[in-house]
């Protein structure tokens, strides 16, 4: 073998469906590798000819032949380095998420994934048949195991690997973000690394598809445990790796604090969700307060200023200040601002249903009226000049339904509905730092929906520092509710948001899609019945 091979790990923002784009992506970053970097070989994510999930689309009948030419190209156009990549393989028998080796326009080798996971937000075993044996290929002298995703996660593949004379595993990945997973992977990488002494290679996707946040993370975990390369997070990136037979050697790049990655994926959501759609910009119903905020910054930092349209929608509640905190914020980012106030729009409604609501008292009735205005005069704007409407719910709201259907939860895209209101303060605040376009108000003052006087979320809500971590220990831990009064909260409390969730699922069911942040997201993740039912366990 020659003293050092050089390996890159292609950190790459794929899209799902476009073959024809990523096959270009794909082989530029192949020829790149090879001219500029010298390297020795260069792995793809997880299913990258086709991206992923690719969920159904896999079952439409111009996918396979496309996905034939999209490889026939990579394995004929991309000569002198080899090419780990992961695509679909159809078979008679079915569908298997495949990995090929190519080399000089030959296969050297092909690899079909293992373990399908069939959690959280994985559905695998709904398209892919499992393979059956493991994979070592030949580079330059160097025995290389490879494997998918899931396979690295439990001993089997890796063991197999070396057990067939592999001296190094590459791993290809489509591991999507959430908090706390960058440590997750590390400790399955070291795991796998030491048990088997083999190093392994970690190659990861970055990007936003959908509902799901892919965060790149790529890295290179040594026999002694100790992680030895690491690519940025939600960065494409080509990032070379030495291997001198024993040890895996690249940059480290810093690990960033938790809100700044957070933020980072929110950013990159908006962008490829935005873009990837084809719509020209954002719309945001900017109200003052902070949630409307951060969305706002989100969607400037993702799209450009230009591309995003603030719209102040008052009302008899709103207060002086939150029109001056909207308008600031405006300035601030330098968005377009327009201001349209729904009273005409209210009072025209209640004209309309005062016939048939005599003899009946203002209620929560006439508080959603007014958001509900709001959704009408955004979605009609969207509808005229094209824009996405992003929503502005969090998680907290999204969890115990203090939201309005057809009113603040319309729209295309919810960039912050898995966040946690505790955790929009301390993006907020992270996103000061950047250059201060949240006024410092917004931060320190209560949150109100203002649809009446003097409103404030804690008449409706316990406080969010009590709310969000029985939320958690709820709807991610599944936590019963004796357990959650055993970590200290007040019985009354915990049963009353227990029931405030279950009776919120129909509501969630209709909300825009937005990215997964939290170990458990609403939607693709967390699937409950909306007509169940199963009391407070």
């Amino acid at each position: 073998m020659p003293d050092t091979l050089r390996l890159v790990a292609a950190q790459l923002n794929l899209w799902v469906g476009d073959i024809e784009g990523n096959v270009e992506k794909i082989i530029g970053a192949a020829v790149r590798a090879r001219d500029v970097l010298g390297a020795d070989l260069i792995a793809f994510p997880e299913l990258a000819i086709l991206g992923y999930p690719p969920d159904d689309l896999l079952l439409r009948s111009g996918i396979p032949p496309a996905v034939d030419a999209g490889l026939g190209r990579v394995r004929d156009q991309v000569q002198g380095i080899h090419v780990v990549v992961g695509y679909p393989e159809y078979a008679e028998e079915g569908i298997y998420n495949a990995a090929a080796v190519f080399r000089d326009g030959q296969t050297v080798r092909r690899y079909r994934k293992r373990l399908l996971p069939n959690y959280g937000v994985f559905d695998e075993k709904r398209h892919f048949l499992p393979g059956n044996s493991a994979c070592v290929f030949d580079l330059k002298g160097v025995p290389v195991g490879l494997c998918i995703c899931e396979d690295i996660w439990g001993p089997g593949p890796a063991d197999e690997s070396r057990d067939l004379g592999a001296r190094l595993m590459i791993n290809l990945n489509a591991s999507p973000f959430a908090l706390g997973k960058s440590t997750q992977r590390e400790q399955v990488l070291r795991a796998r690394a030491t048990e088997t002494g083999l190093p392994v290679l970690y190659v990861n996707q970055v990007g936003g598809q959908d509902d799901l946040l892919f965060d790149g993370d790529s890295q290179a975990v040594g026999t002694d445990g100790q992680v030895s390369f690491r690519a940025p997070a939600f960065e494409e990136a080509l990032g070379v790796v030495s291997f001198d037979g024993q040890t895996l050697t690249g940059q480290i790049e810093p690990r960033p604090a938790e809100a700044a990655v957070v933020y980072r994926g929110l950013v990159q959501s908006v962008r490829d969700y935005v873009n990837r759609n084809g719509f020209p910009g954002a719309l945001i119903g900017l109200s003052g307060g902070i949630d409307s905020a951060l969305v706002a910054a989100i969607a400037a930092d993702a799209l450009g200023p230009e591309r995003v349209w603030g719209v102040s929608l008052p009302s008899r509640y709103t207060l002086d200040m939150s029109n001056d905190d909207a308008r600031i914020e405006a300035e601030a980012l330098g968005i377009r601002y327009s201001v349209l106030p729904i009273e005409p729009t209210f009072t025209a409604l209640n004209t309309t249903l005062a016939p048939t609501f005599v003899g009946r008292d203002i209620d929560i009735t006439e508080e959603n009226m007014q958001s509900r205005s709001r959704g009408v005069l955004l979605m009609a704007l969207s509808n005229k000049f094209g824009h996405v409407v992003l929503t502005t719910g969090n998680k907290s709201e999204m969890a115990v339904g203090y939201a309005t259907l057809y009113g603040d939860m319309c729209g295309g895209f919810a960039p912050i509905k898995d966040v946690y209101k505790t955790l929009v303060f301390e993006l907020a605040r992270y996103r000061n730092t950047l250059s201060p376009v949240i006024p410092e108000r917004v931060l320190t003052r209560p949150p109100s929906a203002e649809l009446r006087p003097d409103q404030k979320d804690s008449d409706s809500l316990p406080p969010y520092e009590v709310l969000d971590p029985v939320l958690e220990a709820y709807v991610e831990d599944s936590r019963s509710i004796s357990e959650i009064v055993a970590m200290g909260f007040e019985d009354a409390v915990v049963k009353r948001v227990a029931g405030l969730v279950r009776r919120s699922e129909y509501k969630r069911r209709q909300a825009p899609p937005g990215p997964k942040v939290t170990r458990c997201a609403f939607g693709r993740e967390r699937r409950y019945p909306i007509t169940a039912v199963y009391g407070d366990v």
